[in-house]
């Protein structure tokens, strides 16, 4: 069957060609996105065409989400744990450790372990103020990583584990659903949501891209609950309705699309990130960031709380 294709094409205004550009987000008006093995965290500089580095950690930094009000600060996961960026833009950056990784039994009891040298991968907070990252092995060796949750008090809870490339997860605006793909295992899972708890319901087949020619990546949802998936070496990003049908794709000229975020001015601009991590030999548009209009729009990222706020 013949799926439905954008007509647009998407555009590249950057100069910037990312190793692993991952992570974008619309925070404060501004999109902001990483290099993720490199560190860095970057945003548009509307004067010129690279992009401008607001901090360098020396650490992956698999991506950030805002704190709730707090317009200087943001909440990201690098390196094998989660910080507090504060400073971002100038010398003065401060980074503030306020979680690490550990070994031990997940929530749903599983005694598994991460033994392998381990990294962050993708990030997020949801409605009710939690912040939510991955984590996997460098050589992404099978079921080593796992999905960490920070709540509101600061506790940390590794809540599912096994799980080879966690790539989200990504939530609906009223945070009662979760997406998170495996992409070593080409799947997107849907999971219902405690929104008062953060407790997770059994996890349901969203998407199998087993047979798109990639994996799934970076996801964000729309305001009519559809889901766009970058689909890493397969040079497309997919939209699927709420019930999992694949409604339309767009193809890129760059092999590796990463990650994706709805912004700008109405919500209805699509940034897309790629990467030419792991590339030979590179094309031109290979680690660039396009944009495309596209007509339902996103909401701005969920911001981080802490236990004192309301």
């Amino acid at each position: 069957m013949t799926q439905p294709t954008t007509p647009q094409k998407p555009a590249s205004p950057w100069t910037d060609r990312l190793e692993l550009g991952e992570g974008a987000r619309w925070i404060d008006d501004r999109l902001v996105l990483v290099d993720l093995l490199r560190g860095r965290l970057l945003a548009p500089n509307p004067t010129d065409p690279a992009m401008e580095v607001l901090a360098e950690l020396g650490t992956p930094l698999g991506a950030v989400a805002p704190i709730h009000a707090n317009p200087n600060a943001l909440i990201a996961a690098a390196g094998t744990g989660v910080c507090i960026l504060t400073g971002i833009g100038t010398d003065e950056l401060d980074v503030a450790w306020i979680a690490r990784t550990t070994t031990g039994p997940t929530e749903n009891g599983s005694d598994t372990f991460e033994t392998a040298a381990m990294r962050v991968n993708d990030c997020t907070a949801d409605s009710a103020g939690r912040f939510w990252f991955g984590t996997m092995a460098y050589d992404a060796a099978e079921d080593a990583g796992s999905l960490y949750r920070v709540d509101r008090d600061g506790t940390l809870t590794r809540v599912l584990d096994r799980i080879s490339i966690p790539n989200g997860p990504a939530f609906t605006e009223d945070g009662t659903t979760m997406y998170l793909a495996d992409s070593a295992r080409r799947l997107v899972q849907r999971y219902s949501v405690d929104v008062g708890t953060g407790a997770l319901g059994e996890p349901e087949v969203f998407a199998d891209f087993a047979d798109c020619g990639g994996g799934p990546d970076g996801m964000t949802v729309d305001l009519e609950g559809g889901v766009w998936i970058a689909c890493w070496g397969a040079g497309a990003v997919h939209r699927y309705l709420p019930d999992g049908t694949l409604d339309r794709m767009v193809e890129l000229p760059a092999a590796q699309p990463a990650s994706v975020c709805l912004g700008g001015s109405d919500g209805r601009l699509l940034h897309i990130t790629t990467a030419h991590y792991g590339i030979e030999c590179p094309g031109e548009a290979d680690g660039a960031v396009f944009t495309l209009r596209v007509d339902v729009p996103g909401f701005p990222a969920a911001s981080f709380r802490n236990k004192v706020e309301r």
